[in-house]
């Protein structure tokens, strides 16, 4: 399987070099990440289904990249969704899908979009060399009571102390509770597998 610029975005530090690192994969960023059999945005569509939330309510995808997250939400029969990114050039391609009710250029640890989301999705984005832990405070901190924060770890957050520790907090802190927690592939095509998890804000 192909890994150009997939393998690459592991190490990246800081907005400035995320950012750019985006903003150049863009145009590519689909045929590489289907290459490698992304199973992520699927899972996390699945998952938060299962929980029983309305499909027309609004949803929050943060870090949306390209759209695929949202195609997946999509799918699932979700039909009002917002997107986030902070590469200009991502938010260009999911755009170009016509599937998002309103895009938004984004920070890695800024402020959210305006809501109220019902849910907020971050597929894939959470891990070193994209988005830091500090995601999920903010990202619970702008849902209501009842609402739900899909996300993802993938194998080398799983690795990292300070993402498993980040969400150990949240959950003993009594932010919210965990009610979905699955390990399984994420990128197959480069052995890297993630847990897809949904927390309850409470």
């Amino acid at each position: 399987m192909t890994e150009k610029l997939l393998t690459k975005s592991y190490g990246k530090r800081g907005e400035t070099e995320v950012r750019a690192h985006y903003d150049a994969w863009a145009a590519s960023y689909d045929d590489e990440i289907a290459a490698n059999g992304y199973a992520t945005p699927g899972r996390c569509a699945a998952a938060l289904a299962q929980t029983g939330l309305k499909t027309n309510a609004p949803i929050l995808d943060l870090g949306c990249g390209t759209g695929l997250s949202g195609l997946a939400l999509m799918l699932k029969g979700f039909s009002i969704v917002d997107g986030t990114d902070l590469s200009p050039g991502m938010l260009e391609q999911a755009r170009a899908r016509g599937l998002y009710r309103q895009l938004y250029e984004g920070e890695p640890d800024g402020g959210l979009p305006p809501g109220p989301y019902q849910a907020i999705c971050a597929v894939g984005v959470i891990s070193p060399g994209a988005a830091p832990v500090s995601i999920l405070k903010a990202a619970l901190a702008a849902l209501p009571r009842g609402g739900y924060l899909v996300f993802s770890y993938n194998d080398h957050a799983l690795a990292d102390d300070s993402y498993t520790q980040g969400l150990a907090e949240v959950v003993n802190g009594g932010t919210a509770r965990m009610i979905f927690e699955e390990h399984g592939p994420h990128l197959p095509g480069i052995d890297l597998n993630a847990t897809v998890y949904i927390l309850e804000k409470t």
